[in-house]
């Protein structure tokens, strides 16, 4: 097999691929290998082109055995850790027994794994805070405090707020469990956002009054209308309004507006703008990129206290996605802040 040949096999493997023959030493790479690897490693021993112990075993071990062997390599850009599953197969060459090393890209299973295991931990830290507490309260009420009217109605009182807060969790997860799971479904329906904003600014204000905070709305005259799904629509607004009451301030005002515009970068077309602006305290810079993670807080104590769950913008970016949006977040230390969803909408949905 002449150099052109080797060029020409390893040019049609998909995965980044070494070709290792006499003398132990690179008889070619593709040019994904040479881009993992450096360009000049042809013609170079193995051992100084691929420096971690586990490869280095597992292509010796197939040049002594011929059986393939896996393993797996570990790279980095600077930026990003990289996961490689390495495969190392017994070839014939002209000048004797070879192996063929691929690399397999297995970075986005290795995130997904990991993404499960924290989202695995992060939901049983969340339960189990609110456990210890229920079941050390059924402790007392059941020994010193036991025929205490006092002490079981302050305890009971308690309990059920913990309970209360596991149940507010099951909800969330829930909900973005099937967001999730309709989240390549585009939503259809005609939606009316003036109606919509409405709604929840009705069901909204006597929780805005308990807050002391001033809520009030901007809308057009005539309806705006997007194609979506009503109950998730009204999630988001919800979702992010009762967010700027909570953590806005008191004395502070909400105020959501509507606005719409013929051709929106953001969507490619045009598109309707719901924002939720509030007066309060602001979020620095360097939390915004990551608030709509799951469970990611700014503050972990207060959001409890407040009823939080840390799901909540995690569901908003899921629904907004489904519905071929985006989420737009503002927000500077002192002036408050400002949330906007930019949502597609159809012409031939508007009113005439």
């Amino acid at each position: 097999m002449n150099a052109d040949n080797i060029s020409s096999l390893l040019g049609a493997i998909p995965l980044p691929s070494v070709l290792i023959g006499r003398g132990e030493r690179i008889l070619g790479a593709n040019d994904r290998a040479l881009q993992l690897l450096g360009p000049t490693i042809t013609g170079r021993h193995f051992i100084t082109a691929l420096r971690q112990p586990a490869i280095l075993d597992a292509i010796e071990a197939c040049l002594r055995d011929s059986q393939p062997r896996t393993t797996r390599y570990l790279s980095s850009d600077g930026t990003q850790d990289t996961t490689f599953v390495v495969t190392c197969s017994a070839v014939d060459t002209e000048a004797g027994r070879g192996v063929l090393v691929c690399f397999e890209d297995v970075t986005h299973m290795e995130q997904a794994g990991q993404m499960r295991r924290d989202f695995v931990a992060n939901v049983s830290h969340e339960l189990r805070s609110p456990l210890t507490a229920l079941l050390g309260f059924i402790e007392t009420l059941r020994g010193p405090a036991k025929g205490d009217a006092a002490a079981s109605e302050r305890f009971l009182g308690t309990m059920q707020d913990e309970a209360q807060r596991m149940e507010r969790l099951v909800r969330d997860l829930l909900s973005l469990s099937r967001v999730e799971e309709q989240e390549r479904v585009r939503p259809t329906d005609p939606v009316d956002l003036c109606r919509l904003i409405g709604s929840v600014r009705h069901a909204l204000t006597p929780v805005a009054e308990e807050n002391g905070v001033t809520l009030t709305t901007d809308l057009p005259e005539t309806p705006i209308i997007v194609p979506g799904d009503t109950d998730q629509l009204q999630q988001v607004i919800t979702n992010l309004t009762e967010n700027a009451i909570k953590y806005g301030g008191q004395g502070k005002t909400v105020h959501v507006s509507l606005t719409t515009t013929e051709q929106e970068p953001l969507v490619r077309g045009p598109a309707a703008v719901i924002s939720v602006r509030d007066d309060g305290p602001g979020i620095d810079p360097v939390h915004i990129p990551r608030l709509t993670e799951r469970f990611y807080r700014v503050d972990s104590h207060r959001s409890r206290a407040m009823g939080g769950t840390g799901l909540g913008l995690a569901i908003v970016k899921h629904i907004v996605g489904r519905h071929r949006g985006r989420l737009r977040i503002e927000s500077r230390p002192g002036e408050g802040s400002d949330f906007r969803v930019v949502l597609p909408r159809d012409h031939a949905q508007q009113p005439r």
